[in-house]
């Protein structure tokens, strides 16, 4: 198995390991951004029904920007508003242990299967949820895991206030006047 397969595994495995191993690795931003290119496609292969050709593409895109303005929201949180007295990380950290936390969405593919989309999506995202939790505790060296999950809860809601933010101008731009 190569190095990518292995710790794509690992990481689904929520081996805390690998991510301690890839928020040191320097030279696995590529593989970190492969993991989130290759689990935002199976997550597009799994809702073509609904989605189509074209969300696969639009899909990948927004996955990126997701993953890069997730991190940078984990990073701000985690570093400035809870840090602990041993917090030390950077933003490519973040990315690299975020990225990976994304393996697990790889089963999104199932999707397909007719009547298990629902069912499929939401185990991904729960087991996401999961490793995004530990990828931010081993990146933001917390001992605490109730403190990255604080993080990821506090991330997820201005993420959220943003795109809601952003989907309400776009869609007002978008009306006849």
């Amino acid at each position: 198995m190569t190095n990518f397969q292995n710790r794509m595994l690992r990481a689904a495995k929520l081996d805390v390991n690998l991510y301690e191993e890839v928020e040191a690795d320097t030279g696995s931003m590529r593989q970190a951004m492969g993991v989130v290119v290759l689990s935002s496609i199976a997550a597009g292969i799994g809702s073509i029904a609904t989605g189509g050709l074209g969300g696969i593409l639009m899909g990948t895109f927004a996955a990126l920007i997701g993953w890069y303005v997730w991190a940078y929201l984990t990073y701000l949180i985690g570093t400035k508003l809870l840090p602990e007295p041993q917090t030390k990380a950077d933003f490519g950290e973040l990315l690299r242990t975020i990225g990976f936390a994304s393996s697990p969405g790889l089963i999104r593919v199932l999707g397909i299967i007719p009547g298990l989309g629902g069912v499929v999506f939401l185990a991904a995202s729960i087991w996401m949820l999961i490793a995004m939790v530990i990828a931010v505790r081993q990146a933001l060296d917390y001992k605490s895991t109730l403190r990255a999950v604080g993080v990821c809860v506090i991330g997820w809601i201005i993420q959220a206030l943003i795109l809601l933010a952003l989907f309400s101008i776009l869609g007002g731009a978008a009306k006849p006047v």
